[in-house]
């Protein structure tokens, strides 16, 4: 085929056997491949009560069509499996050359179970995979772990000794930072005694129609050199230049949530890391866009931080100190660690010695203690073990659930759900946990794009973030970048799919895709317990208004919009999807074999 390879590489580390085997084509054309083949393998082979760090969990590295082939973006790859830190069907998503490497190698999986007795580190390449012992490795940092292996390749990527530990949060990277980053995917990597997984392959993916795909790649990439977000706005600051326009919109969390707005925000923001820290413009594999940001400190250098990342080591914890939250960043970068989830835990540590519930001399505002607490979260040293945990572990510790900022089990991002109606409906209703990146409602609600919408309305979201959603299914899938969205549309993803591939997709065939991909994550979890009750959000949100800021008053009306959207997706009033639309979607047969299994 083009495109895809149809072939999945898998790799038992309990008994070192590994296999290639065919990936039937139909799965590809109605999953796409990326989060979507991945939510298929996770669906099919892990059982909800699986101990997401037992041998029986998987870690399923898929890529999409689009992944390894030079369109605008095509450099994107995602990772699948049971998340230790909520318990959900989880995927991570990164713009690392692994997923490039591993495509060029002629796979469109990895899927790796087991545990191995000692540590091991994998390598990948077009004839299959060769395990190798770790043990020299294990304890370095991620780009220590990448250097040693750097004469076998450049595509690696790692734990760090945040995974080794097993913390809740823990990430996988390559050397500079680029991560499959949220939900403890490095904890379920380190469970297995897998160091590093290293990719070798020059077999680029072939294109069905070489004339369609020069015209439309051309035609993408004008419209991303032509729209202002992608070619001014992203290049020139980064992610974070919504620092200072969060802020002034009153969505820019301080102090874990108890504030929208930030009085020292031109003190983090993007203006400033451009002006003092910038060296150099960063950009994934095949991206003209080049957001990402090469930056240096007093005492580092590395990549970002991202807008995420100034949020959670900065704003929500009161710090304005931009030279340590950079270094805590890079920190974690090295160690091995989400920054949203561990900013946002390290907030409501603060916020439970702010009411008396824990003693220690972490506060809101120590910018001093910062990078310690960061080594021992990684280390689990002291309060960092506790803190390891995630923020809903920790509050519940401390019989005090209502300062964790958590959606399913996964902390918030820097935007306050109070000023962005339909951001909130996007948190309670995402299938992993609070996440921005579901369908994200920053581009309706505040940046005009599509369309602006009133920000402070409930009324009117469900629909279109439905359709955000099913959109951002499709981006993971097909291997390219959600940032991409702000210069084309469904209907240019369609033609190239149609022409990389040679299967004939439309616009409305992916936007099925997209809801079949939503509708089969929410089958997992609801198979895993989850109810409506977990399509919530803490009640700081939907009781508290805000007191400050441009979106002073307002708390989120969530039932209002929560009913709309289940009426929408034809789900009951539990939320739990018809059969009618089960069978609409070709889920009803798989729904079924799951239930007999």
């Amino acid at each position: 085929m083009n495109g895809w390879t149809k072939k999945m590489l898998r790799v038992d580390l309990s008994d070192g056997s590994t296999s290639i085997e065919e990936i039937d084509e139909e799965i590809l054309q109605k999953y796409l491949g990326g989060r979507g083949l991945g939510a298929y393998l996770v669906y099919t082979e892990v059982p909800p009560d699986t101990d997401p760090l037992g041998p029986d969990n998987i870690l399923a590295f898929c890529n999409g069509a689009m992944t390894g082939v030079a369109v605008p973006t095509g450099g994107r790859s995602s990772l699948s499996t049971l998340s230790p830190l909520t318990g959900t069907i989880f995927d991570a998503n990164t713009g690392s050359q692994f997923g490039v490497r591993l495509k060029w190698a002629g796979f469109d999986a990895l899927v790796i179970k087991g545990i191995s007795p000692t540590p091991v580190w994998l390598e990948i390449s077009d004839s299959g995979a060769e395990i190798h012992p770790a043990d020299e490795l294990w304890g370095k940092e991620i780009p220590g772990t990448v250097a040693a292996l750097k004469e076998r390749g450049t595509a690696t990527v790692s734990i760090g000794p945040a995974g080794e530990n097993k913390v809740l949060f823990a990430s996988i990277a390559d050397e500079k930072g680029r991560s499959y980053g949220r939900g403890g995917v490095g904890a379920v990597m380190g469970s297995k005694n897998l160091k590093a997984i290293l990719a070798r392959g020059k077999q680029k993916p072939g294109i069905a129609d070489q004339d369609i795909f020069k015209f439309v790649n051309y035609e993408a990439g004008k419209m991303v050199t032509a729209s202002p977000r992608t070619s001014e706005g992203l290049p020139e600051f980064g992610t974070s230049v919504l620092v200072n326009l969060m802020s002034w919109y009153g969505v820019f969390p301080s102090r874990n949530f108890q504030r929208g707005k930030f009085e020292n925000a031109e003190k983090i923001s993007g203006e400033r890391l451009r002006d003092e820290y910038l060296i150099k413009r960063g950009a994934c594999w095949s991206c003209p866009i080049g957001c990402k940001r090469v930056t240096k400190t007093k005492t580092g250098k590395g990549e970002g931080p991202e807008y995420e990342t100034i949020y959670a080591l900065g704003s929500s914890l009161d710090i304005d100190d931009f030279d340590t939250i950079i270094d805590a960043n890079y920190l974690c970068n090295r160690l091995g660690m989400d920054t949203i989830s561990c900013g946002a835990t390290i907030a409501c540590a603060m916020e439970l010695k702010e009411r008396g519930k824990l003693d220690t001399e972490l506060a809101f505002g120590r910018a001093d203690l910062l990078l310690k607490t960061v080594e021992d979260i990684a280390c689990r040293r002291g309060l960092g073990d506790e803190i390891a945990e995630g923020s809903k572990r920790l509050s519940a510790r401390y019989d005090m659930p209502e300062v964790s900022m958590q959606v399913k089990g996964l902390e918030f991002p820097a935007y306050d759900p109070r000023g962005m109606q339909g951001q909130g409906l996007l948190y309670a209703t995402s299938n992993r946990g609070a996440c921005h990146l579901r369908g994200n409602m920053l581009g309706p609600e505040l940046l005009g794009a599509p369309k602006m919408l009133d920000r402070h309305a409930p009324s009117g979201k469900a629909g279109i973030l439905i359709v955000m959603q099913h959109t951002n299914a499709v981006i993971d899938s097909i291997g390219m970048c959600k940032f991409v969205n702000f210069a084309i549309g469904d209907d240019f993803f369609a033609r190239l799919m149609t022409s990389v591939t040679g299967v004939k997709y439309e616009t409305q065939d992916l936007q099925l895709a997209g809801e079949r991909i939503w509708n089969l994550e929410r089958l997992y979890n609801l198979r895993a317990g989850f109810t409506r009750e977990d399509d919530n959000l803490p009640p700081r949100f939907t009781e508290e208004p805000l007191k400050e800021g441009s979106s002073a008053g307002h708390v989120v009306h969530l039932d209002e919009m929560l009913e709309e959207y289940y009426r929408f997706r034809s789900w009951s009033e539990d939320g739990v999807p018809s059969q009618k639309k089960l069978k609409a979607l070709g889920l009803d047969t798989l729904e079924m074999e799951q239930a007999d299994a």
